[in-house]
């Protein structure tokens, strides 16, 4: 049987992400799954080279987009959603538990008064288990927390798109120091998706390949039950919050989590302009660990 959808991946160098577009083959919708501004972290510039990449595909095959889907606010990039929907339209969406997102982070950023918790800066919050069309193929928003309280996975036929929760087998899971993060909370959230049939595909949203492969982003659920290095068959609740507190402890922060969580957390929007006409993001001294 033929697949009714089309996985088009464009992968970011720079902050190792997988963007995808999905599209419906029958009548041309698509979504666009976690998608990258580029910014200079040196310079504090912003650029839309890789977004770009994707209205050029989305125009060449003649596609409309109905969602632009973020699996959580991301702390390694910016999000491309609000640049994508004033070029190419569509609703921006995430799961409803960024509010909890919000409220940890205006607190960090000291937001101001003006910033609201409630996520109304996105077109849609989905509910755990809500069904969306692209077009006329069907698709369900699953909560998978635990890498944040807020994280999506997003399936659509035989494929899902898990965010940060899972990698590549052999770069394993996704970490849970983050505020909100909870490493059971990961697990129980990883043995939902890998409950699901063995064949189900799975996309990852980064990956961070060892020297002997390039860059991969597609696996499946019995890959990973054979081989992921934190999770496979056989590694138990207890065994894997464990090992994920003792990793956790020496990683360091994203090089991005400063200007990423204040844009993400706005839809990809940046704040509004200060009275000389320059947006400004926040730095917090001592308040990330």
């Amino acid at each position: 049987m033929n697949s009714r959808i089309t996985t088009h991946a464009f992968f970011d160098t720079g902050t190792w992400t997988v963007t995808y577009v999905v599209s419906d083959n029958a009548d041309r919708h698509a979504a666009i799954i976690d998608p990258v501004l580029d910014y200079d972290f040196k310079s504090g510039n912003t650029s839309t080279a890789s977004a770009d990449r994707v209205v050029a595909y989305l125009k060449a095959h003649g596609l409309t987009v109905d969602w632009i889907l973020e699996t959580h606010a991301h702390a390694d990039h910016l999000s491309g959603a609000h640049y994508l929907k004033e070029k190419v339209g569509g609703r921006i969406a995430i799961g409803e538990n960024i509010r909890a997102v919000q409220s940890s982070f205006k607190a960090v950023f000291n937001l101001g008064d003006d910033f609201s918790t409630n996520g109304e800066q996105f077109d849609h919050l989905f509910k755990d288990g809500e069904i969306f069309k692209i077009g006329d193929v069907e698709a369900v928003a699953m909560l998978v927390p635990g890498h944040t309280p807020a994280d999506m996975a997003y399936q659509i036929e035989d494929s899902v798109f898990v965010g940060d929760t899972l990698f590549m087998p052999d770069v394993g899971t996704a970490r849970a120091d983050f505020p909100g993060g909870d490493a059971r909370a990961l697990y129980q959230s990883i043995r939902k998706l890998l409950s699901l049939p063995v064949e189900t595909k799975l996309f990852v949203c980064h990956d961070y390949p060892p020297a002997s492969r390039q860059a991969q982003w597609q696996t499946t659920v019995a890959e990973q039950r054979a081989n992921n290095i934190h999770v496979h068959d056989g590694i138990t609740e207890d065994q894997f919050v464990v090992m994920r507190a003792a990793r956790d402890a020496t990683l360091d922060m994203p090089s991005l989590i400063i200007p990423a969580i204040q844009v993400n957390v706005r839809a990809g929007e940046m704040p509004e302009p200060e009275a000389n006409g320059i947006r400004y993001l926040k730095v917090p001294l001592n308040a990330l660990g």
